[in-house]
């Protein structure tokens, strides 16, 4: 790796744990956002599905593989993503990010959100991978600044991804729809603008936004890992927005690479 390059950093929209096993414009869009980019030292991932009460981080040697889903094929639950660990990374990260307070977990492993999306980039599963949990008692601000300190790492070679849905409202799913709702366009359509001018404000104080955003994030878990990929970009980065659709009525896939 060479250690002036600064490694790009990733949201991605994960959507339904089907992309996982499906060769589609979603997973393929996965794959190209790597293509020509060195291969990671390791990888940081922040799930929209790991919530905890304070900020942890996997360190085991072998995270397991969990399918957590239901009402799926079989063939999704037999998937297993045997990536190693990486315990150094992990202690560092307990050790360096004053003054936010980490803990090291030995329960979690990589939930579908992380190894949905690795399984299409790095299918050989040979590169380390720890995730970070979302503490569900911080502000989206405290999320933001949280954030921040894993800028270092891009300087080590390491991939930050950060896994979610901008746009996420299961309860108004409709399947038979191959795009948004209004609003939901709208919502995705007004975060986008903001993205690329980088105008992280309204985005980290989304309550105040108005309906379209309230439809769009019910609740917060899919839409605050976006907040982890924004704070780490550095002045003049390129922004790119990819697999840019909103799906199923209230879902968007919009995904961003910063760097």
């Amino acid at each position: 790796m060479n250690e002036e390059l600064k490694y790009p950093v990733l949201f991605v929209g994960h959507g339904s744990p089907m992309n996982a096993i499906e060769d589609n414009e979603y997973s393929r869009g996965w794959k190209n956002s790597i293509i020509n980019l060195p291969k990671p030292t390791a990888i940081v991932c922040i799930s929209a599905h790991w919530e905890t009460r304070g900020t942890f981080i996997t360190g085991m040697d072998n995270p397991k593989t969990i399918h957590d889903f239901y009402g799926f094929p079989k063939q999704l639950y037999e998937i297993e993503y045997p990536a190693p660990g990486n315990k150094e990374l992990a202690a560092e990260i307990v050790r360096d990010f004053n003054p936010f307070k980490v803990a090291s977990d030995y329960n979690w492993g990589l939930d579908h959100g992380c190894w949905s999306i690795l399984k299409h980039m790095f299918p050989l599963a040979d590169i380390p991978v720890v995730q970070i949990s979302l503490d569900n008692t911080k502000k989206p601000r405290e999320h933001f600044d949280f954030a921040r300190q894993l800028l270092p790492l891009r300087e080590k070679g390491i991939l930050i991804i950060a896994s979610g849905n901008i746009v996420h409202n299961l309860r108004m799913v409709n399947f038979e729809m191959n795009t948004g709702y209004d609003w939901a366009v709208e919502a995705n359509e007004t975060m986008k603008s903001h993205i690329l001018k980088y105008n992280h404000k309204p985005l980290i104080e989304f309550e105040k936004q108005g309906k379209a955003f309230e439809l769009a994030i019910p609740t917060a878990e899919h839409y605050l890992p976006l907040l982890y990929t924004l704070a780490l970009k550095d002045e003049n980065e390129q922004i790119t927005i990819f697999n840019d659709k909103t799906d199923y009525g209230s879902l968007s896939m919009a995904s961003v690479k910063i760097g």
